[in-house]
């Protein structure tokens, strides 16, 4: 290996080191949230609603990955990439959950949230959800509302915009974005991204921790 090959692998180490420990600090602590108690049979139901968000197909095994998360939380951004290529590996086997959960401190993340589950309501969750991440360093941290740049993004996906239109400003929809943030506060979440792998609590120290915990609850 050469020393510029050599200078490349440990930048690129130390890039990756940064992401996790990003994601880590954040889904500890970014929103003071309190962290009650649930037994099992309310975790499970909190976590898994028979009307959640599925990302892709769901897997023919029992294993799921719930995120909770916040389409503007910086954290949540650099865990996207990451959690795309679990997605990928782990495709047909496994069942990846979507759980809105916008922060306060951040302006337009309850926006966001109603523009992805207005399109999800059309089929077109994962188009939405993509857009959001490939876009948030362009209107991440604005504090002025970004309702029409979300428009733009339905648009774009082909969505029926009379529909979105209406869904977007409709009560069920914040409705539903307000019962994943209970469910959440019911779960102990307080940070996004906060993961879950059949139920139980994830906080992953490496990127190699994702393939870890997946292969181990498939295994069992």
């Amino acid at each position: 290996m050469s020393k510029q090959t050599k200078i490349t692998a440990v930048i690129g180490g130390l890039v990756i080191a940064g992401i996790v420990a990003l994601i880590v600090a954040s889904s500890r602590g970014e929103a003071e949230r309190p962290a009650p108690a649930a037994d099992t049979p309310a975790k499970e139901s909190a976590l898994m609603r028979s009307d959640a968000r599925v990302l892709g197909e769901k897997g023919t095994s029992d294993v799921t990955f719930v995120e909770f998360l916040d389409f503007e939380c910086e954290a949540c951004g650099a865990a996207y990439p990451i959690v795309e290529d679990v997605r990928k590996k782990y495709a047909g086997q496994v069942t990846f959950v979507v759980r809105y959960f916008p922060l306060p401190g951040h302006f337009n993340s309850e926006r966001a949230a109603r523009a992805v589950e207005s399109a999800a309501r059309q089929g077109e969750l994962e188009a939405m959800y993509n857009k959001m991440y490939e876009t948030q360093a362009t209107w991440g941290e604005a504090q002025t509302p970004h309702d029409d740049l979300f428009r733009s993004f339905a648009e774009e996906i082909g969505l029926d915009m009379k529909k979105y239109g209406a869904d977007y400003a409709s009560e069920e929809v914040a409705s539903r974005v307000r019962r994943d943030v209970d469910d959440g506060i019911e779960l102990g979440v307080q940070g996004t991204p906060t993961f879950f792998v059949n139920g139980e609590p994830f906080e992953p120290q490496a990127v190699e921790d994702f393939s870890r915990v997946l292969d181990e609850a498939l295994a069992e």
